[in-house]
Order: C-alpha cells, then structure tokens, then sequence
C-alpha cells in the first residue's frame, strides 16, 4: 500500500511517498505555493500519480500536547485536500519534525541558507517514516 505524507506550510509544503510495499519512504517533492487551493489540487495530482492509496499530513501539535492556531488551519486544510483528493487524510503528530529535519541537513553537510529549499521534504519524509514505523507496529 502506497502511502503519501504532507508536510504543509506557508509557502512550502513537502511530500514523501512510500514504495508499494508501504515499508519504505521513496519520492519526495516540494510543493512551492501561498495558495492553499493550489497545493490541495496538486497533492490531489501527486496522490494519483504515484497511486497513493493514503494520506497522512503533519499535524502541528504543541510541546505539552495542546492545539494552537495552527491546528486550526492545518484541519481545515486537511478537509481541502480530502476534497480533492476524494479520500480522507489521517492527521499525524508533528512535533519536532522541522527540528529533526533541520538537524539532518546539518550533519550532511548542507548549509542553513540551503535548508530552506529540501527542509519540507525532509520533514515530510520523517512524517512518513513514523507512521510506517507506527503501521507496522499496529497492525490493523
């Protein structure tokens, strides 16, 4: 089962998809858009493209566990991309995705200034990896 994770954001937002098997993070992208109906149509394109039979999207949580503002936005979004994807998006815990993803880029050597452009991605690809790992630890 192929799985697509979303990272949204302001003016980026990454996507990991899984191999076939569900097992593996593969492709990635970076959606570069302000636009909020821009980026659900075109997750929309990429879930059927790369035949994805899931959505899973970073649900930005606080430290101790709470909602802010964000979370707000980030359902109501979801809800966009349901629409046009016409399947229903599974809201994952977030946290400290960015950090991680930021801490990643460092050790391989890139520079902050190159983060900004593979930092979605990357975070994207850690959504998608916990939920694997969270998949396969319980199963259905």
């Amino acid at each position: 089962m192929r799985i697509m994770a979303i990272d949204y954001g302001d003016a980026r937002t990454g996507v990991a998809v899984s191999d076939p098997t569900g097992l593996l993070a593969g492709f990635t992208t970076v959606i570069q858009s302000r636009k909020p109906e821009f980026v659900a149509a075109e997750l929309a394109r990429l879930a059927r493209e790369q035949r994805a039979e899931e959505l899973v999207m970073g649900f930005p949580r606080n430290m101790d566990g709470t909602e802010g503002p964000r979370a707000e936005l980030c359902r109501a979004f979801a809800r966009q991309v349901e629409e046009a994807a016409g399947m229903p998006v599974r809201l994952w815990d977030e946290r400290r995705t960015t950090v991680e993803a930021h801490a990643i880029l460092s050790a391989a050597g890139k520079k902050t200034k190159q983060h900004k452009k593979n930092v979605d991605a990357v975070a994207a690809t850690l959504i998608l990896e916990g939920y694997l790992t969270y998949r396969r630890t319980h199963p259905d």
